[in-house]
């Protein structure tokens, strides 16, 4: 069994959830101009994204019908923007990561607790027999 086949993929999206409330804790108080003047939190943030961006690529590797079923959750995007981070270090727009800081993430966030609240339902529905 590889390391990866031992995650479910509600592990992965608890993994998209703590970096992306890290971000938020990064974040939490600072205007665009303080980021972009702060390189340690620019690597935290930068990292995080990257840590969310996996964690979907996993999703989408192993889990090919969850997507079917929450084609909302932007997971494809997640895994790009992680390959762009990863792959494009030397080249990274800041002004982009920034931007989806504040416009993606509460999306990210609204989308991710709606599937959460879902896979929770599911869960605990158990069909009478008899």
């Amino acid at each position: 069994m590889s390391r990866d086949e031992q995650f479910t993929e509600r592990d992965y999206l608890e993994h998209i959830r703590e970096a992306l409330k890290r971000i938020q804790r990064f974040t939490k108080g600072i205007s665009k101009n303080d980021f972009l003047k702060n390189e340690e939190k620019q690597d935290a943030v930068i990292r995080n994204f990257e840590v969310i961006g996996e964690a979907a690529g996993n999703i989408q590797r192993n889990f090919p019908n969850f997507l079917k079923e929450y084609p909302d959750l932007p997971i494809k995007v997640a895994y790009g923007m992680r390959n762009a981070l990863a792959h494009g270090y030397f080249k990274i727009d800041l002004d982009t990561v920034w931007d989806s800081v504040e416009n993606d993430l509460p999306k990210l966030e609204k989308e991710l607790d709606w599937v959460m609240q879902n896979l929770d339902v599911r869960s605990t529905f158990r069909p009478s027999t008899g």
